[in-house]
C-alpha cells in the first residue's frame, strides 16, 4: 500500500498557497463557510485566477450552501472537487457534475452506516462529531472505529485535529487521504509552513 495522499485544508492566503503547491500537495481546501475563521472572501478569489495549481487540486468547501453561491465560487478554479459538510443529500452533491467528497460526522459505530448514503461520493471524509458544529472542530474521534472499513470500496479521507504528535497513530489507520487544518497552524486560521513541512516529513518517510 502506498502512503497516503495529503490535503491541508483551510487556505486563505496566497503566499502560503503557493508554497503549499511547490510542496507538491495533492489537494488543498478553500472553506466557504462564513463562520469559519479561515473563510475565503471574493478578493481571494480574483487573486486565485493567476496561481498555477500545477498537480496539487483545489477542493471547495462548503456547509449547507445555495446551488448559486456554490457554482459562483467554484468557477474560479479549474476541475475541483467539491466538498460538503452539511446536511446536503446525495442528489444534491451530484447536481454539479463535478467530484464531490461528503463528510460524516462520526460520534460512533452508527455514524459509520451513514456512508453507504453516498455511494457515488469520490471520497467520504470522517471527522469529529459535535453538537450544533459543521466542521472545523480541530478534534479527533475513536479511530479505533475505523478497524472494520474497506478502504478498497470507498476513499476515505481522515481529518480533524491530526497534528504532529497523533500523526503516526493517523497513519496506522491506513486512510487513503489525511486531511490537515488547524494542527499545521501557529494560530487559528493562520497556516504555519515549518509545522506543515516537518508533518509532510513525517507522512511522506512512513512505512507501511
Amino acid at each position: 500500500m502506498i502512503n497516503p495522499k495529503i490535503k491541508i485544508c483551510g487556505v486563505s492566503d496566497i503566499d502560503i498557497l503557493k508554497k503549499l503547491i511547490d510542496f507538491n500537495l495533492d489537494y488543498v481546501g478553500f472553506i466557504f463557510y462564513s463562520r469559519s475563521p479561515r473563510f475565503v472572501d471574493e478578493a481571494f478569489l480574483e487573486k486565485i485566477q493567476d496561481i498555477d495549481f500545477k498537480d496539487t487540486r483545489p477542493v471547495c468547501v462548503y456547509v449547507n450552501a445555495d446551488e448559486g453561491f456554490i457554482y459562483k465560487t467554484s468557477s474560479f478554479f479549474n476541475n475541483p472537487i467539491l466538498q460538503f459538510h452539511g446536511d446536503e443529500d446525495q442528489n444534491f452533491c451530484e447536481t454539479f457534475g463535478l467530484d464531490y467528497w461528503k463528510a460524516i460526522r462520526i460520534k460512533d459505530e452508527n455514524d459509520i452506516e451513514k456512508i453507504s448514503q453516498y455511494n457515488s461520493a469520490s471520497a467520504i471524509l470522517l471527522e469529529n462529531h459535535k453538537d450544533g458544529t459543521y466542521g472545523g472542530t480541530g478534534e479527533s474521534f475513536n479511530w479505533e472505529l475505523l478497524k472494520d472499513i474497506d478502504n478498497d470500496f470507498q476513499n476515505f479521507v481522515l481529518s480533524g485535529g491530526i497534528n504532529s504528535e497523533n500523526v503516526d497513530n493517523a497513519l496506522k489507520t491506513n486512510s487513503w487521504c489525511l486531511d490537515l487544518n488547524s494542527g499545521v497552524e501557529s494560530q487559528e486560521g493562520i497556516k504555519d509552513i515549518l509545522l506543515i513541512k516537518d508533518i509532510l516529513k513525517t507522512i511522506r518517510n512512513y512505512d507501511i
